[in-house]
């Protein structure tokens, strides 16, 4: 058949975006390679202390619980998503009510539902929010402010 063309063009823009990134941070790199690695080892230094942020404020917050490894001197056993639950309310409802104030997070079991059902979370799941070299510190602390509210609120809006 016929190439996908669409996809070429994709990555090769995909490519071009990291390497930009890569010399950003090692302007000095030679060639591709150097600046691509260059992007990646920002990126992973980037994410870590996003990822740290999101860890401890979610931990410290009174009735959520982190899942998945919250000492922050494992921050390298995982990625900057976290995944987590209220006492009180549930995921969609965590969901819906940080999508009023324009915060996008996931809810449910994505597709791990032996796992989620070991946790006991079966059928609400839990409630997931990722971070990336995209997102700044500012953006992390309004995610925390609104779980903040959200967990402080007596009810939640209903859609």
């Amino acid at each position: 058949g016929t190439p996908s063309f669409e996809a070429i063009a994709g990555v090769l823009a995909a490519v071009g975006y990291l390497e930009r990134i890569g010399r950003a941070h090692a302007p000095l790199a030679s060639g591709r390679r150097a600046a691509l690695l260059a992007a990646f080892e920002a990126i992973r230094v980037y994410e870590r202390s996003l990822s740290a942020r999101l860890v401890a404020g979610i931990s410290g917050l009174p009735g959520y619980t982190l899942l998945g490894p919250n000492d922050l001197a494992r921050l390298d056993e995982r990625v900057p998503t976290c995944s987590f639950v209220h006492r009180r309310w549930q995921p969609a409802e965590i969901a819906r009510a940080l999508s009023e104030e324009g915060i996008a997070v996931w809810h449910g079991n994505f597709y791990a539902i032996e796992l989620s059902e070991a946790l006991g979370l079966e059928p609400g799941g839990m409630v997931r929010a990722g971070a990336l070299h995209y997102n700044t510190p500012a953006e992390i602390d309004a995610f925390l402010a609104a779980l903040s509210r959200i967990g402080q609120s007596r009810g939640l809006t209903r859609g």
